[in-house]
């Protein structure tokens, strides 16, 4: 059996943890959002801003971004208004039911936090955090 290497590994991890906090959001709710929207929903939290903003702040394409953003308004949980002195510009803003959708996940992914801690330890958890932050200096690695 080959050896799995740290990038394997991470994304195990990463898919794992994806799907315990998609898997509690579905027991508990009926209405369905992928994790795209759920990015998205984290970036205007609390905020207006502009969809070109949001797009740029999101690793997928414009027109991608464009349509979770019409899946999410038609869902109710955000909604699109007209900028001021311009035709052309839309922002986004979170609805009230967007924030407790948004929060009641956030709720989700703590407790699934805290059994994580449980599990490995507090310690270990705040290593792991203090290593996802440090800058990896990637931008000189070549694909």
């Amino acid at each position: 059996m080959k050896s799995r290497d740290v990038i394997d590994l991470l994304s195990e991890r990463h898919e794992l943890l994806r799907r315990l906090v998609e898997e509690k959001w579905n027991k508990h709710h009926n209405i369905y959002i992928s994790n795209s929207e759920w990015r998205i929903l984290g970036r205007v939290y609390k905020k207006e801003l502009m969809i070109s903003e949001v797009a740029k702040d999101v690793d997928f394409s414009r027109q991608a971004t464009h349509k979770f953003i019409k899946s999410l308004e038609a869902k109710g949980l955000v909604k699109v208004i007209n900028v001021e002195h311009s035709k052309k510009h839309k922002a986004i803003q979170m609805t009230e039911f967007g924030q407790d959708c948004f929060e009641k996940n956030e709720y989700y992914k703590a407790v699934i936090v805290q059994q994580l801690i449980n599990t490995i330890g507090e310690d270990q958890v705040t290593k792991l955090k203090k290593i996802l932050k440090l800058n990896w200096n990637m931008e000189h690695l070549k694909a």
